[in-house]
């Protein structure tokens, strides 16, 4: 059972136990699917405004990648600073889980012929699973970098902020950690990518390495931010039910794990 400081039934505990696990499902759920897909295909939302061409290209593993930062969210809000950086901590064991499957299955027969040492010959049916490895590598590390650096910083500016305002303003902690992360998020897993596995992002015709870079960053840095900004309803309204269905005040817990640190 979680230990929150107060006397709840059983029910109540096993509420909170599903509810984190839910939580942390979703977002180890997530993070797995979006290592693995991660840069395997680049989406272009390029638009047209005032008759100019507006460049808007994400990769298809940063679809899902707000939720991930929603459920960290949820969980420093409910379950405190402390069960949010185990998740992420988690998180990462998890990266190194599927870096490690993906090179058992490269390196376990049969063992098929590789062209510059990379990849099978086009045509043969190994070929698939030897690109997707070595773009996974690519990605798991790059989010690996990025994911440490940027889950930590979501985490403790939530936190500062959360102490900054007393306890209120729970938009303000949403966003601002979650924005300022994920700036970090999109400048550290675009530049470790292409300098891992720069074969996975497209440069178009007479564009330079660095245009294209920017253009990558700030696309899914847009997206992400987008994405934050949307979810701030959701959220609202999740701490709002969630609270009320598991039995607690988050603003008392915070107001009470201030002062044991105190």
């Amino acid at each position: 059972m979680f230990d929150f400081g107060d006397k709840v039934d059983k029910k109540t505990g096993r509420r909170r136990e599903m509810v984190f696990i839910i939580l942390s499902g979703l977002f180890l759920g997530t993070l797995a699917v979006l290592n693995i897909l991660g840069i395997s295909r680049q989406i272009d939302f390029s638009f047209t405004i005032f008759g100019r061409t507006v460049p808007f290209i994400v990769f298809v593993g940063v679809l899902p990648y707000p939720l991930t930062f929603l459920c960290t969210d949820f969980i420093s809000e409910l379950y405190g600073k402390k069960r949010a950086t185990m998740v992420v901590w988690v998180g990462l064991l998890l990266n190194i889980w599927v870096l490690f499957i993906m090179w058992l299955g490269g390196v376990l027969p049969p063992h098929p012929e590789l062209t510059d040492g990379i990849l099978p010959a086009i045509g043969d049916p190994n070929r698939t699973f030897f690109q997707l490895r070595k773009w996974t590598f690519g990605a798991t590390i790059a989010s690996m970098i990025a994911y440490l650096t940027a889950q930590f910083v979501d985490v403790h500016i939530f936190h500062a902020l959360r102490k900054l305002t007393k306890g209120k303003m729970l938009w303000l902690r949403n966003n601002g950690s979650t924005l300022t992360s994920q700036m970090v998020d999109s400048v550290a897993v675009i530049t470790v990518t292409y300098l891992w596995a720069s074969d996975a992002i497209m440069i178009k015709m007479g564009e330079t390495v660095m245009h294209g870079l920017i253009i990558l960053i700030l696309s899914n840095y847009v997206y992400k931010m987008i994405s934050a900004l949307l979810d701030t309803i959701p959220f609202y309204i999740g701490v709002k039910y969630l609270s009320k269905y598991l039995k607690l005040d988050p603003t008392k817990e915070f107001k009470e794990r201030e002062k044991l640190t105190q």
